[in-house]
Formats: C-alpha cells, structure tokens, sequence
C-alpha cells in the first residue's frame, strides 16, 4: 500500500482547479452542516477575495490532491480569527485538521504573540474539540437563540408578555449618533469582565469598545439599524442600549445588549429588548424590509440573559463552543 503524503500549504494557484471540489463541497454544506446564516462566497468571489488578501486560505493536499482547508482572518478585530475548518465529504475530519491547524499555528506566530485567536465551532466542526484542546485552546458554551417572524408562537409570546411599568425617569427611544461615548463607556463596563473579552479582547479598554461599536454603526459587520436599536434613558442620560443589524437583508442580529450597572437587576433590558423587536415587526408588516427572523447569542451559563430571550418570544436553536488561544500560549506552540 502507498504511504500517504501529507502537505499543508498556503493556497497556491496552481492548486485552484483541483481545490474547486473541496471548496464547493464545503459550500453545500454550510447552511445545514455547518449553521451558516447565509450561502458562503461562490468559488469565483472566494478566490478573488483570496487574492485580494481579504482572507488566508491553508490548504491540505494528500499526495499532491487537495482534501481539506483552513480559512482565517487577520485584519478585522484585534484576534486571529479562525473562520472554518473544512474535510472533503466530512471524512477523517480529525486527522486532517491536526496538519492544518499545525500549519496555521506556525504561519501565525508573529500574530498571536499580541493577538487571541478566535475560532466559533459551528455545526460540524464541535467535533474537533479534542483535537484542538490538545493545542491549548480553551472553551466557552454559546446558545444561539432565534425569534421566528412567520412559523412559530414568537410573536404571539411577545404579545402577551406584560412587563413592569417604567419609573417615570425612565425612557426607551431610538439610536442616535450623539450617543456613542455614552455606548462606549457603557458596554465597556459591561463586557470587559465577560466572557465576550475573552475571545474578542476589545472589550476590555475603551478604545477597544469604541472599535467595536463604531464598526457595528457604520455597516462594517453588517447594516445598521438605527430605528430598532434602542436606547434606555434615565433623566435624560443613556443608560442602556440594544443595539440591532441586519444581514443579508433578512436577517436581524443583535450583537450587544448592555445597562449600566446601578440599573441592573429592575427587567429594564426587557423593556429595550422588546421596543427594538416590535421595531422590527412593524418594518415587516409595513413591507419596509423581508426580515425573516431576529437572533442573538449569550453564553450557555447566562441563565438570566437566556430567561429574558424566553421571556419575550426567543427559543433556542443550537448550542456551539467559542474557543480561543490565548496569547501566552505562543511560547508552547
């Protein structure tokens, strides 16, 4: 019998042809193998943003024939961000992420010596757990929770819901841009402890925050959506903010919803919370956009923030690990 020949390489062109099989196998699978929200790039859009350097591309060739893959990213957050691992037809998913992720570790030394790496295990690739934990990888549970436009009792549970009444100094308007500092300091406050720093280490100084938060309202993670973010004012003064995207023009996410802390623990989160979504419901019902549904995610351990989804029509879809490398781990790499 041949020895197989293992080689784990940075994506050439000369690989292109016979990689399109892999690739495209992949891409069949995302949505139900793997939870992708929307279809991945085509090969075409893959490969130019490949050759635009907008991604890295690590491939696996077994005797000269491509059979898996590795894509990551440098450039958009202060992480290394691991975006999919990938085997041909599923097979030998274990071994074959053993030679990529090898190879991905070595090409991102410089990085990681100031930068986490971050890599969300959608669908399929929970199984790489193991294998990855070998490398120093450590894990956090993530619940993915969804409110169905059409289909379910989402809308229903929402309509029923009764929440208690706001104090009179409280009230709960729309974003404005006039309420970024406010955002900052707020959210900073409120994730720079939390699991979220962990893997995406913004979090945990202003200026950090401030990237994230200006990115999310200047449409660079997906459109923003200023009329259903909602802002809880106190006096007169931001204290709270629900923030709301849209993906792919069909999909609302949001990303952060963060209180200041004195505010905490009076349901005030439920009263943003649903002052963004019934947002959403009228744009739906007016035939302003298609949106199909509202997601989110919190950690699997937030029992509170998991009761409050509940509470106002959320159910939860899946669960997948959040893993991340800590920087000091370079030195054992």
């Amino acid at each position: 019998m041949t020895e197989t020949n293992y080689e784990a390489k940075p994506l050439e062109e000369k690989d292109y042809k016979s990689f399109a099989a892999v690739y495209n196998d992949f891409r069949n699978r995302a949505i139900l193998e793997y939870k992708f929200e929307l279809e991945p790039l085509d090969y075409e859009g893959f490969i130019e943003a490949y050759e635009q350097e907008l991604i890295n591309c690590i491939v696996l060739l077994e005797n000269n024939i491509p059979t898996a893959f590795l894509v990551y990213t440098t450039a958009i957050s202060e992480a290394v961000e691991l975006n999919i691992i990938h085997s041909l037809k599923m097979e030998n998913m274990l071994l074959r992420s053993k030679y990529l992720i090898e190879e991905f570790l070595r090409r991102t030394r410089s990085d990681r010596r100031e930068k986490i790496v971050c890599y969300p295990m959608l669908g399929s690739q929970k199984t790489l757990i193991g294998e990855i934990a070998r490398f120093g990888f450590k894990f956090v549970g993530i619940a993915v929770l969804r409110f169905l436009m059409n289909g379910t009792n989402s809308r229903e549970i929402l309509q029923l819901t009764e929440l208690t009444g706001l104090n009179p100094c409280y009230r709960v308007v729309s974003w404005s841009n006039e309420y970024i500092e406010s955002a900052v300091e707020i959210v900073n406050e409120a994730f720079s402890t939390s699991a979220d720093a962990l893997f995406d280490p913004r979090f945990k100084t202003p200026e950090g925050t401030f990237d994230i938060i200006d990115k999310i309202v200047n449409d660079v993670y997906a459109q923003f959506l200023p009329e259903a973010t909602s802002v809880l004012m106190c006096s007169g003064t931001p204290v709270g903010f629900c923030f709301m995207n849209l993906t792919g023009g069909q999909i609302a996410n949001i990303p952060i919803v963060a209180i200041k802390k004195e505010h905490q623990g009076r349901g005030l989160s439920k009263h943003m919370l649903k002052a963004s979504v019934e947002k959403l419901l009228k744009m739906v019902d007016d035939g302003e956009k298609p949106i199909t549904e509202v997601n989110t995610c919190t950690e699997t351990n937030n029992f509170q923030a998991l009761k409050m989804y509940r509470h106002l029509g959320f159910k939860e879809d899946y669960n997948y690990p959040q893993s991340y490398l800590p920087v000091q781990r370079v030195l054992r790499t």
